[in-house]
């Protein structure tokens, strides 16, 4: 058993060490496919009635991105993503595509999601300590409320704005773009510390 434990944790060691040296290529392809993960978990859905917003996976993926991929290639993982789906290819959530995702009640979002996979790369990598659980649950949480919701209740309120004339209450804001979610988010972030813990070496790389 003690053989085995070494061996995982070289092996996972080694993998860190690997993506954070290997060429632009090799991490070109790897961001690549953490936006099609993030595209795949955007199609786990639960729509609700009374928002145009609905519960998602993919905020999953874009926690982890940073954490996998480091500070630079986790938050262009996520570049390519909304890139992508932009230029049409339908990986949003619903199986949607387009620009005018960045115009609609979502659009916030997509950008936070970026700034996320950026912040939770640069902390990840940088700060050998935030690779435990109990750290990497407060920054997560941190994380995911300041840099998803700030940013995607902006949007929510501006595209209220163009479609009601009138710029929503907060009560209103919060009840349609962060109230709904809480739950959800509090399992997925501690799925990501936990998964954090698991696969990151303890140790620079």
């Amino acid at each position: 058993m003690e053989i085995s434990i070494d061996n995982y944790f070289q092996k996972r060691y080694s993998l860190f060490a690997w993506r954070s040296n290997t060429s632009v290529v090799n991490k070109v392809i790897l961001a690549f496919f953490m936006a099609c993960i993030t595209g795949l978990m955007a199609q786990i859905i639960i729509p609700l009635p009374w928002t145009p917003v609905p519960v998602t996976a993919q905020t999953f993926a874009v926690l982890m991105a940073g954490v996998v991929l480091g500070r630079r290639w986790g938050g262009i993982s996520q570049v390519m993503y909304l890139a992508v789906g932009l230029l049409g290819v339908p990986w949003f959530a619903g199986l949607t595509g387009g620009y005018a995702i960045l115009l609609g009640a979502t659009g916030g979002y997509f950008l936070g999601f970026i700034l996320t996979a950026f912040v939770m790369g640069y902390v990840t990598d940088k700060y050998v300590q935030s690779r435990n659980f109990r750290p990497m649950l407060g920054l997560t949480f941190l994380v995911n409320f300041a840099f998803i919701y700030v940013p995607g209740l902006l949007g929510l309120g501006l595209w209220m704005y163009t479609v009601n004339g009138t710029f929503p209450t907060f009560l209103t804001l919060i009840t349609m773009g962060l109230l709904p979610f809480i739950i959800g988010d509090m399992v997925k972030i501690g799925g990501v510390a936990a998964l954090t813990k698991a696969i990151t070496p303890k140790k620079e790389y």
